[in-house]
């Protein structure tokens, strides 16, 4: 009986732990950063399933969502209101697309890859507005991506 006690308690903390080891990565929506302007910052972030990436609005005018075309199959996409901060959890592996709506066609886009990025040659095939098409090539040349 003491054992199946000690057994149940090692077990209930390891589920706890294991929530708790959960990642959360912050992206930031700027004006100006290091890529320069209407960046989101990092613009890549490669993130284990069940790990949150948290968009925030330092600069004023900013919002994220994702682009259809640049998800994996059967996830519903994401849409956070200009000026707030959203918090999303990727469950489902694969690369997902995102914006900034206001300044799409300026670049203002960015990924974040999920575990091993099944959809990649999918998400790699948009075609994209003005300089975000040229920013999207960038983020997929990344080595990053090639660590499968």
């Amino acid at each position: 009986m003491r054992a199946s006690l000690f057994f149940s308690a090692a077990l209930a903390a390891y589920a706890v732990s294991g929530a708790v080891m959960a990642a959360e990565v912050e992206v930031k929506m700027l004006d100006k950063g290091a890529a320069g302007v209407m960046v989101f910052e990092p613009a890549l972030v490669k993130v284990a399933p069940g790990d949150t990436v948290k968009f925030v609005p330092v600069s004023k005018g900013h919002n994220v969502e994702a682009i259809a075309g640049m998800l994996p199959e059967g996830v519903t996409p994401f849409t956070g209101k200009v000026n707030e901060a959203i918090t999303v959890k990727f469950d489902k592996p694969g690369i997902y697309g995102f914006k900034c709506k206001p300044h799409y066609s300026m670049g203002m886009v960015g990924m974040v890859a999920v575990g091993v990025p099944v959809n990649q040659d999918q998400a790699k095939a948009m075609k994209h507005p003005g300089k975000a098409g040229q920013v999207f090539a960038t983020l997929f040349a990344n080595p990053m991506l090639a660590s499968k």
